[in-house]
């Protein structure tokens, strides 16, 4: 056999090992094999219901209501200011438009004082609340933030509407059972961008849990949080 030939078998033989590697893991177990096969297991965060609990059509979401229940109460009011979501462990500023109620004054964008601010303004109010300069919106707390779009769409309930929110009861209208003080059934900023235009920044709309974006030149209302998993 000449030394060429004996290469090509050699070869042949190399190859038909590798082969074998891959379907024994399944005969012999994966020890014993050349290459382990690693079976990657997905962790999936679920969703949780939307809170729509009447049903206009079959299958609808009224009618399925799909999703993680909600812990009952949604909310507990800390007694310090503060709000935890006892679904998502976000805490949140009990007062929903605390520039309004507590320093107007740093609001001069287009109607001054009414707590609507430009983005960027909305970033450094916050910043100031952790800075000190703002005490009075931090609830003694000074890791706060502007919450990104799917922190602040999680309060988000879609069986209410002025204001899209929970209450707290379960029953009846909204206002009967909400921890919460100052909210607007309007727009609020959200810290997320848009990835393909990053002048444009996400919000949501609270009178009804509508999505979408505007340009950070346009003034809306802030709503801090905090925490969270």
């Amino acid at each position: 056999m000449s030394r060429q030939q004996r290469s090509m078998l050699t070869l042949a033989l190399i190859t038909a090992l590798l082969g074998t590697a891959l379907i024994l893991p399944g005969l012999i177990g994966a020890e014993d094999a050349f290459f382990p096969i690693a079976v990657v297991k997905k962790n999936f965060a679920p969703a949780e219901k939307t809170g729509q609990a009447a049903s206009y059509a079959t299958g609808d979401d009224g009618d399925l209501q799909k999703g993680v229940a909600w812990p009952n109460p949604r909310f507990t009011d800390n007694g310090n200011g503060t709000v935890t979501d006892n679904l998502t462990g976000l805490i949140w500023l009990k007062n929903a438009n605390c520039i309004k109620t507590h320093y107007p004054g740093f609001d001069n964008d287009d109607t001054a004082g009414d707590g609507m601010v430009t983005w960027q303004h909305a970033l450094d109010f916050v910043a100031g609340i952790n800075a000190g300069a703002y005490p009075q919106c931090g609830a003694g707390f000074t890791d706060w933030r502007l919450s990104n779009i799917n922190e602040l769409h999680s309060l988000v309930h879609y069986g209410f509407s002025d204001p899209a929110l929970p209450n707290t009861m379960g029953t009846g209208q909204w206002a009967e059972g909400n921890p919460f003080s100052g909210v607007q059934s309007s727009y609020y900023w959200s810290s997320t961008t848009l990835a393909d235009f990053t002048s444009l920044a996400w919000l949501v709309d609270l009178n009804n849990g509508y999505v979408f974006s505007a340009l950070g030149t346009y003034s809306y209302h802030v709503w801090c949080v905090r925490g969270g998993p």
